[in-house]
């Protein structure tokens, strides 16, 4: 599936590694946003949620999620601050990444191992990601 839509995901790991402060903006979605979050998978190969980063009403995520943002004309930014609380197991039991495992991710961000995905109502799977 192609579309036109873009976005951007920037994260700054802090320096004792326990947080990573983000910043995910994002423009041109064709559906309606239904969340968004980081998985950890090889290139061109889908990997499992690790992070959720924000939910709707319809996918909330786990407790303590943000909501989405709202768009603006097709455009949304959305900030926070993920720390190991904010880490769930891999649900492909092949990653064995479990709960909290935060520098597993750290590892997997900076091997290139990881992408964020905002996925919408026309594009279950993910209409960006990188």
């Amino acid at each position: 599936m192609s579309t036109v839509a873009r976005g951007e995901f920037r994260a700054r790991i802090s320096d004792d590694e326990q947080s990573i402060d983000y910043k995910l903006t994002y423009s041109g979605l064709q559906g309606k946003m239904t969340q968004a979050h980081i998985h950890v998978a090889q290139r061109s190969v889908n990997g499992s949620i690790v992070i959720w980063l924000c939910g709707t009403e319809t996918n909330p995520g786990p407790s303590g999620t943000q909501t989405c943002p709202p768009d603006q004309d097709g455009n949304a930014t959305s900030t926070g601050t993920i720390t190991a609380a904010d880490v769930v197991a891999a649900s492909m039991t092949s990653q064995q990444l479990a709960a909290g495992e935060r520098g597993e991710v750290i590892a997997a961000i900076r091997a290139g191992v990881a992408y964020a995905n905002v996925h919408t109502d026309l594009s279950p799977g993910g209409e960006i990601r990188g």
